[in-house]
């Protein structure tokens, strides 16, 4: 036995003797060239009273899917009234001029469908997925919500309760008011920066006719998209929405002054949660709107710092210094402004050193050119991940949707790759020293204030304000409730 096992070794140690020279001169293989992507056809019409549609036929399933698009949303919101855009978005679907909340629920559940609405930034949406035999009927349902929703009392006291009590619950979660509280820096009193579902006073004032006013204010075919997607010829598509909308009428939009952009402006503030075992940290400015020209070489620059692909923060607060389970950053581009902002978390005890390093890797962006294979990865992140976009019907149309909805070419579509690969380091260093300002970032912290403070001073960050959790309040320039005790920021104390 001993010797059938020794000339097994021999014959092992012969084999990895004559192979090792060969594996060490190996190199992987290269990778396949990206296969080109092929969108699918679609086809873009204005109707006549100003409602542009957008329809891919596709029969790979027999459904249809409806998607529209009003362009407004919680940016329009009335002054002084955050959380009415949101309540329309909520009650679009729970009652119309012809049908109550129950029935409306009672007729799309009947046909196997599903019906939703609701509310962002920027616009207002109402979406419809049905079976192919119930087009016609999705196309009525849509038309009656979007153009006779009925705003019913005793669903708005409903709705608005609901609302109430998750606020309550929002309130304790920490990055929930990291999130809200960086907006609020970042933006100002911008409509960006003001918190879109309300707040509990706002909202305890929204009337009914607070929402009356605003559908008919907004809610018009010139200021809205529809897409028409799946089992439907192209024809038979535009036909129906002709037949369901084309007696929308269109009317003059209410022309609404210019909210200022606020410039990055420097600003601490921590808010207090005694004994908290973590911290919450968020940075970042202002940055740039959608349809800006240098949209693509920004958004790969912060998916360089935190994006996939690249993740400069991931890896040194968690890979590096192991004091997070994750980092990132992401740029939001609005209509009217965006925003850069990092995110992570990190123990009480390491609060100042996370926040110390987070804000180097912004400076690192600005100072220092931005190496190949860090720009090639986000590039073939962005560049992977976009045909997964359009493999679908419906994909196709939200891409389609998005790029009309931002005044944008619907061609872009066609030669996104090409754009993306366009970039180059010299453009990633011209704009990150155009757009990033890393000595004028906003800081948020939500974490114990008396063990987090020590820490900020030490890595050279003062003029702290600190902000009991129970004194917040988003719409005060303060950021404290009114009759709170004034706090001075902590460097004058």
């Amino acid at each position: 036995m001993r010797a059938a096992q020794l000339l097994f070794l021999a014959m092992m140690t012969s084999l990895v003797a004559v192979t090792s020279p060969l594996c060490a001169q190996e190199r992987p293989p290269r990778p396949l060239e990206a296969p080109p992507v092929r969108v699918p056809p679609y086809e873009v019409r204005t109707m006549p009273n100003g409602l542009r549609v957008v329809v891919v036929s596709q029969n790979e399933q027999p459904a249809v899917s409806l998607r529209m698009l009003v362009k407004a949303g919680t940016a329009q919101d009335p002054t002084g009234r955050p959380g009415v855009a949101a309540m329309v978005g909520a009650l679009l679907d729970q009652g119309t001029a012809k049908r109550s909340s129950e029935q409306i629920s009672d007729v799309i559940d009947y046909v196997g469908g599903a019906l939703g609405t609701g509310a962002g930034t920027d616009l207002s949406y109402v979406n419809v997925l049905v079976l192919k035999d119930s087009f016609d009927f999705a196309l009525d349902l849509m038309s009656e919500v979007v153009q006779t929703p009925s705003f019913p009392q005793d669903e708005l006291d409903r709705v608005r309760t609901q609302a109430l009590s998750a606020m309550g619950v929002n309130m304790q979660d920490p990055e929930f008011v990291a999130d809200a509280v960086i907006d609020r820096l970042v933006y100002g009193f911008h409509p960006y920066g003001l918190p879109g579902n309300g707040t509990p006073e706002s909202l305890q004032q929204v009337t009914r006719d607070d929402l009356v006013q605003f559908h008919k204010a907004w809610f018009s075919p010139n200021n809205a998209l529809l897409a028409v997607v799946g089992d439907v010829d192209v024809e038979e598509a535009f036909a129906g929405v002709a037949r369901a909308f084309g007696q929308w009428q269109p009317k003059d939009l209410p022309v609404l002054p210019i909210a200022e952009v606020p410039e990055p402006t420097r600003r601490v503030v921590l808010v207090d949660r005694p004994n908290a075992v973590q911290t919450e940290i968020r940075a970042g400015h202002v940055a740039i709107a959608r349809k800006h020209p240098d949209y693509m070489a920004l958004n790969l620059a912060t998916k360089i710092l935190g994006g996939e692909g690249a993740n400069r923060l991931q890896n040194v607060l968690r890979s590096e210094k192991g004091l997070t389970y994750g980092a990132s950053a992401d740029m939001d581009a609005y209509k009217l402004t965006g925003a850069i902002i990092a995110e992570t978390d990190t123990q009480t005890s390491t609060t100042g050193e996370a926040l110390r390093l987070a804000v180097d890797e912004f400076w690192r962006l600005v100072r220092e050119p931005v190496g190949d294979r860090e720009l090639m990865g986000a590039q073939a992140y962005l560049s992977g991940s976009f045909p997964l976009s359009i493999e679908t019907a419906d994909g196709i149309a939200l891409q389609v949707l998005n790029l009309l909805f931002f005044d944008l070419d619907v061609k872009e579509l066609e030669t996104y790759r090409d754009r993306i690969n366009a970039v180059t380091s010299d453009d990633i260093q011209r704009v990150s020293r155009q757009f990033i300002k890393p000595g004028r970032l906003s800081i948020v912290l939500v974490g114990d204030a008396r063990k987090v403070l020590p820490q900020l001073k030490a890595v050279g960050i003062d003029n702290v304000e600190i902000l009991p959790l129970a004194d917040l309040d988003l719409t005060s320039p303060s950021l404290q409730r009114r009759g709170a005790p004034t706090r001075a920021p902590a460097a004058a104390r």
